[in-house]
Order: structure tokens, then sequence, then C-alpha cells
């Protein structure tokens, strides 16, 4: 029974932990996403997980370089109307490798990313 029990508080957190990060559907009631504005880009500190307090909250379309972004970061897209965000292992958004559509995020190694792109869709 006790092993029941246990199993039964792991599930419990694990989908607590998985509704905090949501798919974006669920936010709270201004559209603030894990602490990401609506309408916005974000990047978390490392190894923060579950993404919860972001360290960069980029708005306007366009590449931004990054600095100082080493190993895995929750990037979520926060972004409205389908705008997409790209990380890019170049500056000014060359050569970019992942593609975030909106109201979606990822856990990515952004050692190799140089920039990253707020796309209009």
């Amino acid at each position: 029974m006790r092993r029941i029990t246990h199993a039964i508080a792991a599930l419990g957190l694990a989908t607590a932990a998985l509704t905090a990060m949501g798919t974006g559907s669920a936010g709270a009631a201004d559209g603030s996403w894990a602490g990401c504005p609506y309408g916005a880009v974000c990047i978390y500190p490392q190894n923060q997980n579950p993404a919860s307090s972001p360290s960069n909250v980029y708005w306007s379309y366009g590449a931004h370089n990054l600095s100082n972004q080493y190993g895995n970061h929750w990037v979520l897209n926060n972004q409205s109307g389908g705008a997409h965000a790209h990380l890019c292992r170049g500056s000014g958004g060359a050569d970019c490798v992942y593609d975030i559509a909106a109201q979606n995020g990822v856990y990515y190694d952004l050692g190799p990313i140089n920039s990253i792109t707020l796309d209009r869709p």
C-alpha cells in the first residue's frame, strides 16, 4: 500500500510540474506563462527547471545577440498571432538551427547559440 501511495504522490508532483510549464494555452489571466509576459520571448537562467523567472525578455521583432548564455536554458515563445522565435548559431540571426512556434518552449543548450530572432508570422 505504501508503494501505491508513493507512486500516486510522484504522479501528482509530475502532473503539477507539467501543468506549471503548460503548453502556453493555460497561463495567468494576463496571459503570462512561467513569468514570461504575453507577447514576449523569454530566456531563463541556466538549469532553472521548471522555468519560473526569466533572465532575458525580448519584445521586438528581429535579431537579438546573446552573451554569456551557456548550458541548458528554457526559451519560451509567448508571442501572439503565430509569431516564431529562432535560435541561431551566428550573430545577427545567421545560421538559425531551431524554430520555436508561438506558445511553445524548448529546453536547449545555448552554448553554441549566439542570437535569437523574433519573427512575424
